[in-house]
């Protein structure tokens, strides 16, 4: 059975090259928006707009590399940043693919295995490579369920995805407080891939929870009080709380109750 990687930085991150991805998701993104109406909701998102969608994830690449290029090394003390927004909505879209630009000029001149601080388990540059992908990644998507269209994740992206939402959430309670709700007398619940082998093992304790095991673990699911199994795909909307664990898409079995109150507190 494989370990967690403690540092963050384990067998899935290295199957992503994040910077790459994060301009080719931001592609996707810009593309569907683009002569779209901005005013329409987003039924992922309750209370915002397409546009209100869009101003988050360029919001966030920015901030993310001003935070890269400032070598941050403790908590910013603010998010301030020039995000050059338009006064005009008709230009977001424009505005977003510009972001990427400034998030790829941030990689590039900062090497991933640069000491930084993270508000996560991986205390270095890439981890903040890694969490903009999965912001653009995710509202990619939420702007094309907005638009009625059907959504594709690369396998890869969302095994990895997955990885870093486990990896990490122990450590989200400073902007997802539900998570300090996450507690249990050692049960465990499992998360596998039906189209791959890849597995993970969550157990909640008195003080907490943690990722136990992340890796080629085909008796996780055997031996967790509960499980979820669906693609990669499905798995990331799922633990993100797009889709709820009750969808077709996903199987379950197990403590009924372990699961629900793992999916009410876990998304963020």
């Amino acid at each position: 059975m494989t370990t967690p990687d403690h540092t963050g930085h384990g067998r899935f991150h290295d199957q992503v090259d994040h910077p790459t991805a994060v301009a080719a998701e931001t592609a996707r993104f810009v593309a569907a928006v683009r002569n779209a109406d901005l005013a329409a909701p987003v039924p992922t998102c309750p209370g915002w707009t397409l546009a209100d969608l869009v101003k988050h994830t360029g919001s966030v690449q920015r901030w993310f590399s001003a935070l890269l290029c400032a070598r941050i090394q403790e908590p910013p003390r603010t998010r301030e940043v020039d995000l050059r927004l338009p006064d005009q909505e008709t230009g977001y879209a424009e505005w977003l693919d510009e972001s990427a630009t400034v998030a790829a000029d941030a990689f590039a001149t900062t090497e991933p295995d640069l000491p930084m601080w993270a508000w996560g388990v991986d205390q270095h540059a890439r981890f903040w490579a890694r969490r903009m992908l999965f912001e653009t990644v995710l509202h990619r998507v939420d702007a094309e369920l907005a638009l009625g269209l059907e959504p594709a994740i690369d396998r890869a992206v969302a095994v990895d995805g997955i990885d870093e939402f486990l990896v990490n959430l122990p450590l989200a309670t400073s902007f997802a407080p539900k998570v300090a709700n996450l507690r249990g007398p050692g049960r465990t619940i499992g998360f596998h891939t039906t189209d791959g082998d890849d597995a993970w093992l969550v157990r909640l304790r008195p003080d907490g929870f943690g990722l136990e095991t992340n890796g080629h673990t085909a008796d996780t699911a055997d031996t967790a009080d509960a499980t979820v199994r669906g693609t990669a795909a499905d798995l990331l909307l799922l633990v993100y709380g797009r889709l709820p664990h009750t969808a077709g898409a996903i199987a379950h079995e197990g403590d009924e109750h372990l699961l629900a109150h793992w999916f009410a507190n876990s998304a963020f």
